[in-house]
């Protein structure tokens, strides 16, 4: 972010301790904060009549939580925010960060970035859980949420990944004891470990290395367009 526009910004910054399973955001409600994770994770969920969980999206150090909240005054979204893995993040009322998002092209540019972002990952997860098989997508996961923690051990259980993938727990332990085997990751209760990265990064599907080039295209490139 512009540093004028971090110096404003800063005044509103509360730092907050999130534990798992905590909700930010809940269908049909105001998006009134923005949460930047430090090192938790959230997953952008909807929920189906039947009850029915899937993940369309996650978030972690590289984005931010709410995003939608400056296209306008009132904004709402139909999916839940859910934190994945504990931990810490900032949290900005929704109203300063539109006000700079309407009188500051440099934050409007990196905010409108970061949405091509989120709509991108958003895009390409749909195309991967239609086209792609478990195991690819039990690979990509993975990857994903290993980017963004920061730690090979990830505190998660196989239920809570088949649902965010939408498929049958007993598929997720299949492919997971299969990824064991091969010694690419290793399983307690609630945690996965990932032994080999690279191994894992052979595994998955094309879905991860266009997100990173996308990710990277959009938000890595160390300047704002002018």
């Amino acid at each position: 972010m512009p540093r004028d526009a971090y110096v404003e910004l800063e005044q509103y910054f509360e730092h907050l301790s999130l534990k798992s399973g905590d909700i930010l955001h809940s269908p049909g409600a105001e998006i009134r904060d923005l949460y930047f994770p430090l090192n938790a994770l959230i997953s952008i969920t909807v929920t189906m009549r039947d009850g029915r969980t899937a993940e369309t999206g996650v978030v972690g150090c590289r984005e931010v939580v709410g995003i939608n909240a400056f296209m306008g005054g009132r904004e709402t979204t139909q999916t839940e925010y859910i934190v994945q893995a504990a931990g810490q993040a900032i949290r900005v009322p929704a109203r300063p960060l539109l006000q700079l998002f309407d009188r500051h092209k440099g934050v409007r540019d990196l905010l409108l970035m970061a949405t091509q972002a989120m709509i991108a990952q958003v895009t390409q997860n749909a195309a991967c859980n239609g086209l792609h098989d478990i195991e690819h997508r039990f690979a990509r996961w993975l990857l994903e949420v290993h980017d963004r923690v920061g730690s090979d051990e990830l505190r998660t259980t196989q239920e809570f990944i088949s649902e965010m993938l939408g498929v049958r727990r007993a598929g997720i332990t299949e492919v997971a004891q299969r990824y064991v085997n091969r010694g690419i990751i290793r399983t307690t209760h609630g945690r996965t470990t990932i032994v080999d990265r690279a191994a894992l990064e052979a595994a998955a599907c094309e879905c991860y290395s266009v997100l990173i080039g996308e990710f990277k295209r959009l938000l890595e490139t160390g300047e704002l367009p002018p």
